[in-house]
């Protein structure tokens, strides 16, 4: 008998920063448009952005994953694999395998799929930052964010949307493409991608249903995405289906990441019974069909996209283009960070990446870093790990420092007591200086620090809790 298989947890991650679409025409002259897109921080690259879309997933299961896969075409290495990064910060057991695969906007729908149709628990993670020309539609009309899928099968736990199936369809044409060492797409002609995908949309569509043996009414929305818009919005009209909102006003699109996000915003929201059909336009055509179940309420996520997306601060233009490095500006009058030994990372690689503190065996002392001696002396090595990614805290004191090295100064430094015990000094990130407080809570956040001859150098920040 065939397992029934689907979705076990879901999340995403919307950065906090937008920039207004307007502002790039204010300063530019051209470009730009209305509503916004979605900004990742000085601080943040694809990794960081998929390690906190998949904590919003694994924080509502109590099920591992026995394996991660990533995918991304903006990977903050190459060679070495990035999803051991994501492993690390989520605690993952050593068993679970750790795999990149990227190169291809198509390649995050195809991770999905092949997880959905084969054996384990797979955590599917895409995570995209989109990069374009100033002025471009690219720039304008992109978005950074991240989103998380737990797949598995009925046997696993309760299912929050069943896989039903779907179809694919391939061909080889030469509609967006860019060449490695580059940061930016080129493009052809509109009107040639959307002739090209048209008849690749007729024949995946009509085979998904068949292989589903439903017809294009009980479809109740269709989730339809690719990087080229005209081809989306006018084919996606022809299905015959209601077309779910795909955020460009508010987000833009996130190119690997946006299929998972929209069916995460369309699993925020779905009734028990509905009918959902991921349609992707990249390189050919995929559908994917879930049916939503009455598990679905019970295992959402706490945060929302919605809740994600109103939850911003806009960044000015100028300062975009230099985190982006587009544009040039004076470094801090500082020295810059050494770059971080490969070794002691190691040594020390469950406080780095998992934010594992020590708390004393006898006396209930949380230690952040992790100590071998309690502060009071005493036996050595009595101590039990202490995880404090997921612990909230409230900020006793903090000093907003402009002379310290940073790649968007000032920096806001706080000392943190942790719900249930540690304290210590951290920075804090997607912040305005001026609203921070004594009494404020936050939570942590996993974040890059800064990058030194080509390393990276992660770990975690703390972050406001709004709303």
């Amino acid at each position: 008998m065939t397992e029934t298989m689907g979705i076990l947890a879901y999340g995403a991650h919307v950065p906090y920063r937008r920039l207004d679409r307007a502002a790039i025409s204010d300063v530019m002259g051209s470009g730009g448009g209305q509503g916004w897109r979605s900004v990742a921080s000085f601080d943040q690259d694809t990794t960081t952005m998929g390690v906190e879309a998949a904590r919003q997933a694994l924080a509502t299961t109590d099920l591992d994953p026995e394996a991660l896969w990533f995918s991304t075409v903006a990977p903050a290495y190459l060679d070495k694999t990035n999803a051991t990064t994501v492993h690390a910060a989520l605690r993952l057991d050593a068993a679970a395998s750790a795999l990149d695969l990227g190169g291809a906007v198509r390649s995050s729908v195809g991770a999905l799929r092949s997880a959905l149709t084969g054996p384990g628990r797979t955590l599917v993670v895409s995570s995209d930052l989109r990069v374009g020309l100033p002025t471009s539609a690219d720039e304008s009309l992109g978005g950074d964010a991240a989103a998380a899928v737990l797949t598995g099968s009925a046997a696993d736990g309760p299912l929050l949307a069943e896989y039903l199936g779907g179809a694919s369809a391939t061909a080889e044409f030469l509609d967006r493409w860019r060449t490695p060492g580059d940061v930016t797409s080129r493009t052809w002609e509109e009107r040639f991608g959307e002739e090209a995908y048209g008849p690749l949309v007729e024949q995946a569509w009509a085979a998904a249903l068949a292989d589903i043996g439903l017809a294009a009414d009980d479809i109740d929305t269709a989730i339809v995405t690719g990087l080229h818009g005209r081809a989306v919005k006018r084919l996606g009209g022809r299905l015959g289906v209601a077309v779910a909102d795909d955020l460009m006003d508010t987000v833009g699109n996130s190119g690997a990441a946006h299929p998972a996000l929209l069916l995460a915003d369309a699993l925020d929201t779905a009734d028990a019974g509905r009918v959902v059909a991921l349609v992707v336009l990249a390189d050919g055509v995929e559908v994917l069909v879930f049916r939503s179940t009455d598990a679905l309420a019970a295992g959402r996520p706490s945060r929302s996209v919605a809740a994600q997306v109103e939850d911003r601060a806009d960044v000015a233009y100028p300062t975009y283009l230099a985190w982006r490095g587009l544009l040039e500006v004076q470094p801090p009058n500082r020295p810059a960070p050494n770059r971080i030994s490969a070794s002691a990372s190691l040594r020390r690689s469950d406080w780095k990446h998992g934010f594992v503190g020590s708390k004393d065996a006898t006396t209930g002392t949380t230690h952040l870093p992790p100590s071998r001696v309690g502060m009071g002396g005493g036996a050595v090595d009595d101590m039990e790990p202490a995880p404090m990614a997921d612990t909230e805290g409230t900020i006793v004191t903090f000093t907003v420092d402009r002379l310290a090295y940073s790649p968007s100064p000032p920096i806001v430094f706080a000392v943190v007591d942790f719900d249930g015990g540690g304290r210590m000094p951290i920075e804090l990130t997607d912040v305005d200086p001026a609203e921070v407080a004594v009494g404020g809570r936050v939570a942590m956040t996993f974040r890059r620090l800064h990058s030194a001859d080509g390393i990276h150098n992660y770990f975690w920040k703390a972050r406001p809790v709004r709303g």
